[in-house]
């Protein structure tokens, strides 16, 4: 599902137009975006978690030149679904 998709959806659920829609949904996502950048977590309970993730520094090979990099600590964003919508999804896809 594409972001114009779930405007669409979303608009017609809840009757209002596609542009104030469209605000919202991307007002949210900046908002979301601009937290996890801070180094804040995001929890919308029920759906899930935005959380930052401190990745430790590790050793990788580059095959076509066949030499060993060395790959910096550093932080990435990380979304962990809530259970109850693991369990969901689960269920519904049997």
């Amino acid at each position: 599902m594409t972001k114009a998709e779930i405007i669409n959806v979303v608009s017609k659920s809840i009757g209002l137009e596609k542009v104030t829609v469209q605000r919202t949904i991307e007002a949210f996502m900046e908002t979301v975006k601009e937290s996890v950048e801070k180094g804040d977590n995001v929890y919308l309970r029920g759906f899930g978690s935005f959380i930052v993730k401190k990745r430790a520094a590790k050793s990788a090979r580059n095959i076509s030149k066949n030499t060993t990099i060395t790959i910096p600590e550093h932080y990435a964003p990380i979304f962990k679904a809530a259970k109850s919508f693991v369990a969901r999804v689960k269920s519904n896809l049997k």
